[in-house]
């Protein structure tokens, strides 16, 4: 059947390793020197080059210094249901030192670079962003695993960032694939039992959950999801006591966010601007969040000390970008339906206006 979004005849590139198993796809033809680079991170499920509108993204490209890549992590395609954060970001890095070398290599400098995250790519931009550097976990299940020092990107850019937990309460309110919403309540209510007692008794088991119950709230059925991964989804202690991953549900305290997005001046991981785009009629977004006021709350918890100062010599410049950041009109959660080229044009001229300011910053 093939792809509707990506070019028959195939999409030319190099292929990276950045580590023995893990590579990357960077999209690039013809002799245009291309010294910038977007590392694209999708979302739950995602792999090389999924997220359809990657496709426009790199047509609009073509004419500019830019190349984008796209990665293989550990937790890509079926794996996300045992992932975490913290490796996830670990190996990004490792992503980021093999393309820095790769352009200074072919042009003298490493360039500018941008983070691009879609979904709970998103979730991994802002955990890149803000977190201890480097990160300071011992998972218990996931032993062995070595942090590195994460290092600086220029920009970063956050597209249809979405809450897994109000996703969650949305099908619990709705109902969903023929079950009504008392069913799935008594459903998630033993999912979340059942994981609290496996973690409970075994932190250092990453053990799987029943897929005949988690596939009840569309997760793939070719997909395990370990109890721990589970819970940090659906964080059923939040607000008061947030998961890993409940990161922009909507009734999150503002003390949690200047945890995330409030850190991310004081880490020093980012140059320049974050640009935050949602989709407007993103369909993982329940009908009672308010949109709008959800971005002015986490520009508020990333510019505080900037807003706090911005009359006085010497203020910090604010790191979110006001000019560019806000929500794509009409826009579905991924741009993948058939209605979605204007919400895909629309998408892609924000990205190259953005990449074209950030080209001339120092």
């Amino acid at each position: 059947m093939g792809s509707k979004f990506w070019p028959k005849r195939g999409s030319p590139g190099i292929l990276h390793h950045f580590t023995e198993t893990l590579v990357a796809f960077e999209f690039t033809k013809g002799s245009r020197p291309k010294p910038h680079s977007i590392l694209f991170l999708g979302g739950l499920g995602d792999g090389l080059a999924t997220t359809s509108y990657v496709a426009d993204v790199v047509a609009g490209l073509e004419p500019t210094p830019w190349s984008l890549f796209s990665l293989n992590l550990t937790s890509s395609y079926q794996a996300w249901g045992f992932g975490h954060l913290d490796r996830d970001t670990d190996e990004i890095a490792q992503c980021i030192r093999h393309i820095r070398d790769y352009k200074t290599a072919e042009y003298g400098s490493p360039g500018k670079l941008v983070l691009m995250g879609h979904s709970t790519g998103s979730q991994c931009v802002l955990h890149y962003l803000s977190r201890p550097n480097p990160h300071t976990s011992e998972p218990p299940f996931d032993r062995g695993l070595e942090h590195v020092v994460r290092p600086a990107v220029d920009g970063a850019i956050m597209q249809a960032p979405v809450s897994d937990r109000e996703a969650l309460q949305l099908i619990m309110r709705d109902g969903f694939l023929g079950r009504t919403p008392a069913e799935l309540r008594d459903t998630f209510d033993r999912l979340v039992a059942t994981a609290r007692e496996a973690v409970a008794r075994d932190p250092g088991c990453d053990s799987m959950l029943p897929i005949s119950l988690t596939a009840q709230f569309g997760y793939p059925r070719n997909t395990p999801v370990s109890c721990r991964r589970f819970l940090s989804l659906a964080s059923p202690d939040s607000p008061e006591s947030p998961s890993e991953d409940d990161t922009f549900s909507s009734d999150l305290p503002d003390r949690h966010l200047a945890r995330t997005f409030g850190m991310i001046r004081s880490r020093g991981l980012l140059r320049h601007t974050l640009m935050v785009l949602m989709s407007g009629a993103d369909q993982a977004v329940p009908d009672w969040v308010d949109k709008e006021a959800l971005l002015e709350r986490w520009r508020r918890a990333t510019d505080a000390d900037a807003d706090a100062d911005a009359d006085a010599d010497g203020a910090p410049p604010p790191i979110w970008d006001r000019q560019r950041s806000g929500l794509i009109p009409g826009a579905s959660h991924a741009l993948s339906n058939d209605d979605q080229a204007e919400p895909r044009a629309f998408l892609v001229r924000r990205v190259l206006d953005y990449l074209g300011e950030l080209e001339q910053k120092p």
